[in-house]
């Protein structure tokens, strides 16, 4: 299992996307470094991960939840989607503008 882990990590380190958006423009999107930041997670280097894209753990659990909500419907479902997506995209915006503060 680990070493299919390892090759699969490998896999992936090696097709990354480049960010269209800072490629032409030349100024980083709101969802740089989710690709870095899932690799990282998965390679168990939780802090780096956090501090590369602060938003993936809260989009982990939300993205869990839409998949475990899709075959086990829940009653308040809606409320947890929705408070996980409005904790998301806070988190998206902060971490933006403090990146976009700090490259100024």
């Amino acid at each position: 299992m680990k070493i299919s882990l390892v090759i699969a990590l490998h896999f992936f380190n090696s097709f990354m996307l480049p960010c269209l958006n800072k490629t032409i423009f030349g100024v980083e999107c709101p969802g740089c470094g989710i690709q870095r930041s899932v690799m990282l997670l998965l390679d168990g280097n939780f802090i780096e991960a956090f501090k590369m894209y602060p938003a993936i753990y809260t989009m982990v659990p939300l993205f869990a939840f839409l998949l475990w909500d899709n075959f086990f419907p829940l009653k308040h479902a809606n409320r947890i989607i929705i408070t996980f997506t409005i904790l998301s995209v806070a988190l998206i915006l902060f971490n933006y503008i403090i990146k976009f503060i700090n490259t100024n």
